[in-house]
């Protein structure tokens, strides 16, 4: 770590520590967290909701945690699953209650009838039928109670089978996701890759694959700290996503590297795709938030590799790596398709 991001950090540290002693909150972990992440400005939902907060007097503990489960209590996708599970094991038993309750009606609204099928194949007098009627009448009134409930039982339970399924929904996105770019992450990559290499060799026409990787990244981050550096991944990861479209897949790979999986794009068109998000990354020109300081230009080295026939997604990946090793070493900022690969890099492979 550079003095400079030593000193950065430290007065984000001590702004949260007397943040934290002006609202009299104890300094455990996720408190300090969620002022220190304040002091950084890195999330601007948050910081409106502790500036409007300070404006009208100090956070309480309780808000303070309400705010921490809100913005910064990262929820496991397994404990989310499991919250759902919950949710539908509890609903299914309420459905069963009002069946077995509707079902329990049932029977004895038959046996009433029973009863009274007997009663009418004999001799009743006009006050054994009025009794018998008004039993029925009640029975009747009872089994249409029990109905209706079970109806809206069954209504509810729609509704929040609906609801279930959106929140299965967004956690399986969520578990898609890098959780820093919003891009898909390296395990739905990687089956990503494997079902578009079937497609291509069942004859779904080409495929082609890009990795990038962002040019002396390492700079970034020690120049002007990890939270720089995160705003050149989320930039980076933007400009790859607005760039590429239908089928195609952007994910990143892992740390400063990218990678998209391009679906029915021959290695011509791979390039003019991977050029393009190059000059897009090179033409914006990274902003410091909290000063709009000109911290300069960000650049990246991109690596073309497309679909042969007996191809894997080792095999695939590694001739697209190969390229965007050898566009590294050629200068940096450039596209390089395995096309234009010499012999010897080839051979260093």
């Amino acid at each position: 770590m550079s003095e400079q991001e030593f000193k950065r950090a430290l007065g984000y540290a001590n702004a949260a520590i007397d943040l934290l002693k002006r609202a009299t909150i104890p300094p455990y972990p996720q408190f300090y967290e969620l002022l220190y992440t304040y002091a950084t400005g890195v999330n601007p939902g948050l910081n409106a909701r502790i500036n409007a907060i300070f404006r009208e007097g100090d956070p309480t503990i309780d808000l303070a945690e309400r705010l921490y489960n809100e913005f910064l209590r990262a929820q496991d996708a397994t404990e989310r699953i499991s919250s759902v599970s919950e949710r539908m094991s509890a609903r299914i038993e309420s459905v069963h209650q009002a069946i077995d309750t509707a079902l329990a009606t049932a029977s004895d609204f038959s046996g009433v009838l029973q009863h009274a099928d007997a009663g009418l194949s004999g001799e009743m007098d006009s006050d054994a039928v009025k009794a018998m009627a008004q039993r029925l009448l009640a029975e009747t009134r009872r089994m249409q109670d029990a109905n209706h409930k079970l109806e809206q039982k069954l209504v509810a339970s729609r509704e929040d089978v609906a609801a279930l399924q959106r929140d299965l929904d967004d956690v399986r996105r969520e578990a898609m996701l890098d959780p820093l770019t919003k891009l898909f992450n390296r395990k739905y990559f990687d089956e990503g890759l494997v079902k578009a290499i079937v497609r291509a060799a069942d004859g779904g026409g080409p495929l082609s694959l890009i990795l990038l990787d962002i040019d002396e990244f390492k700079r970034f981050n020690d120049t002007w700290g990890h939270q720089t550096g995160d705003q050149v991944l989320r930039l980076v990861a933007m400009t790859l996503k607005s760039n590429i479209k239908g089928r195609d897949i952007a994910a990143r790979y892992g740390g400063e590297e990218f990678a998209a999986i391009l679906p029915q794009t021959d290695l011509e068109g791979a390039v003019i795709v991977a050029d393009n998000i190059r000059k897009a990354i090179q033409s914006k020109e990274l902003l410091k938030r909290s000063t709009n300081e000109k911290l300069g230009r960000i650049t990246a080295s991109f690596g073309v590799a497309s679909f042969r026939a007996g191809d894997t997604p080792s095999t695939l990946i590694e001739r697209a790596d190969r390229c965007l090793y050898a566009a590294k070493n050629g200068g940096r900022n450039r596209v390089l398709p395995e096309s234009d690969l010499k012999p010897q890099e080839i051979a260093a492979a």
